[in-house]
């Protein structure tokens, strides 16, 4: 198993005992992979992992029964049930939870991620007399920092963003669908998958916006618009393999650009190139997302750049922390982020390329590589 999940497990207990909480319950999907090594396909029904200081139970429907003892780290699993031979075992993950808790004294701390429990169940846990505490910073800031183990599937996942990018890219054609370029990398994605990495599993966003009107709405998705003369592409793509991503964006210009397009693409490109040169360790987040607007206010386009400059990434498609501009903390060594600086002109287009970047103790490693000049991303009739 790539996660380290008994190290993760006592870093939690070990927060947890510094603040005097007697358990934690994780709620989310990602925190349940990242702590278990458990993700389910779905979470309509609820799973809760239940981490003591010396025992962790996970409770989950039966219908993942199998699913959970393959590849959950947990010391029991606590199957509660939808179909009527078996409800009398438990039908409710409530009426499980508190056969749990009723292991804690009343008014014991429970760690809860208050940021994405259900209200719920946080007031639930009040009503068994006890007394919810917020572990979701602990749980973000564990997340922080990639691993040795992390960094390399992030790497792997890179090298098949690239592939998946590199041809939907070949696939940019007049009267070509948005759906089809997409579905061109897709294909040649699956493929490497089948032969790189038997057993793999791999999950992939993808959108290719198009147009004037529809590559300046920074997420869409991607629909039967065909390409046509003159458009604005973002191709955009971010490539799961194993529960870890990376994510890979570009640009691109069907037939000649326009004075005015050239002038956006060449600005959105430098200031890309000037994020990746300020993200260092020691660098204030907020200076790596000055660094990039800087450019793009001295090109012009400032108005239309609307979002921060790039997020953390990992086991979440965006993870904290953020290249904001108001984000006061240190860059370290181990940080993922993607790099995306963007502007977004009515009536011309988007302008967005994206890498995914590890800090490292010199300055930044820059792990996607596809073309990102506009020599080799304007596209002929």
């Amino acid at each position: 198993m790539l996660l380290n999940t008994a190290e993760r497990m006592q870093s939690l207990r070990d927060k947890l005992d510094v603040r005097g909480i007697g358990a934690a319950l994780i709620t989310s999907p990602d925190n349940l992979f990242y702590i278990s090594g458990f993700k389910a396909l779905i979470y309509s029904r609820p799973i809760l992992l239940i981490v003591e200081p010396d025992r962790t139970a996970l409770i989950i429907p039966a219908l993942e029964e199998d699913h959970a003892r393959r590849e959950a780290a947990a010391d029991e699993l606590i199957i509660y049930y939808e179909h009527p031979e078996m409800a009398h075992r438990g039908a409710s993950h409530l009426t499980e939870l508190d056969a749990v808790m009723k292991r804690m004294a009343s008014g014991t701390r429970i760690g809860v991620e208050m940021g994405q429990a259900p209200a719920a169940l946080v007031d639930h846990l009040r009503g068994l007399g006890l007394e919810p505490v917020d572990v979701g910073a602990d749980i973000k800031r564990m997340r922080f920092i990639k691993t040795a183990e992390e960094i390399a599937a992030i790497k792997a996942a890179a090298e098949l963003v690239d592939l998946a990018v590199r041809e939907s890219l070949a696939g940019v054609r007049e009267g070509a669908t948005e759906l089809e370029v997409d579905a061109r990398g897709n294909a040649a994605l699956f493929a490497a998958v089948a032969a790189r990495y038997p057993e793999a599993t791999v999950d992939l966003t993808v959108m290719t916006p198009s147009g004037p009107e529809r590559s300046v709405m920074p997420h869409v998705f991607s629909n039967t618009r065909r390409l046509r003369r003159g458009d604005v592409i973002i191709h955009s793509r971010q490539v799961g393999l194993n529960g870890y991503r990376a994510e890979c964006e570009r640009t691109c210009i069907l037939g000649r650009p326009t004075p005015e397009q050239e002038r956006a693409f060449k600005a959105m490109q430098e200031a890309q190139r000037a994020a990746v040169d300020a993200l260092r360790p020691g660098a204030r987040m907020r200076d790596v997302d000055r660094a990039a607007r800087e450019v793009i206010r001295a090109g012009g386009f400032a108005d239309w750049a609307i979002h921060r400059t790039g997020h953390g990434i990992g086991v979440s498609a965006h993870e904290e922390p953020f290249l904001r501009f108001d984000e006061e903390m240190l860059l370290e060594p181990g940080m993922v982020f993607s790099i995306e600086p963007g502007f977004y002109i009515p009536g011309l287009g988007g302008f967005r390329h994206s890498d995914t970047a590890i800090v490292t103790a010199g300055g930044a490693e820059v792990i996607t590589d596809c073309p990102r000049g506009i020599e080799e991303l304007v596209f002929p009739l």
